[in-house]
């Protein structure tokens, strides 16, 4: 099996009517409660792409392909995602407004993406996800949403809660890009491998993976959105 791939980009390009055919009840009951039909779009795009990440690398055909998740405490429908079929298989997924990813490899996998805000530093989540290390160093939203999707894609690998963002020191990351249209950046961190991402339509984007990940390049439904 490659590395890690990650596969991104706007939710027009990738999302498919027939997909929520390819979904599971609990899949399909989770889109059809969002009262936006962007963010059930977003949804379903989503789900549509981790499988075709998991796809690409399995060479098993999406429409063969089960997602579940399922939570202790809350039941089927939350939780990490696993693929019913290779359950071996990392899988991640994000969707933001208009703009998705998934990512699948060995071990575990997070990604996350967000939109930057404009404007002036959102106070309010800097105190929520920086720890005291990392606040003199975040400047404005750029870098705050940059820390954000690190921590993000952290909890989504299940080695971090919400409840310790702060207590959770990554201020030996650079937070100076990349930029919108620039190569996606490789890092490593801990023994994990990072690889981040920025769009012109104003998201970031972070893998968290065991192995290092790729990102192609726009083609066939995989936009980067770059």
């Amino acid at each position: 099996m490659r590395d890690c791939l990650v596969l991104a980009g706007p939710t027009d390009e990738i999302y498919l009517p027939a997909a929520a055919d390819l979904l599971t009840g609990v899949e399909r009951e989770r889109a059809a409660r969002f009262h936006r039909e962007g963010d059930r779009r977003d949804f379903v795009a989503a789900h549509l792409l981790v499988r075709r990440c998991a796809a690409l690398l399995t060479g098993i055909a999406e429409d063969r392909l089960t997602l579940s998740q399922h939570c202790e405490r809350c039941g089927p429908g939350h939780g990490r995602p696993y693929l019913v079929e290779v359950p071996h298989l990392g899988v991640s997924l994000s969707h933001s407004r208009g703009y998705v990813c998934a990512a699948a490899g060995p071990g575990r996998v997070g990604v996350d993406t967000e939109h930057v805000p404009s404007g002036p530093l959102e106070e309010a989540l800097a105190s929520q996800v920086l720890a005291p290390a990392e606040r003199p160093l975040v400047a404005g939203n750029e870098a705050l949403i940059r820390t954000w999707v690190r921590k993000e894609a952290l909890i989504k690998r299940g080695e971090l809660t919400l409840d310790g963002l702060r207590a959770t020191d990554l201020s030996v990351l650079p937070l100076d890009g990349p930029r919108a249209g620039e190569e996606p950046r490789r890092l490593t961190w801990g023994g994990r491998h990072l690889l981040e991402w920025r769009t012109a339509s104003g998201v970031a984007g972070c893998a968290v993976t065991d192995r290092p990940a790729v990102l192609p390049t726009a083609h066939g439904g995989s936009a980067t959105g770059l």
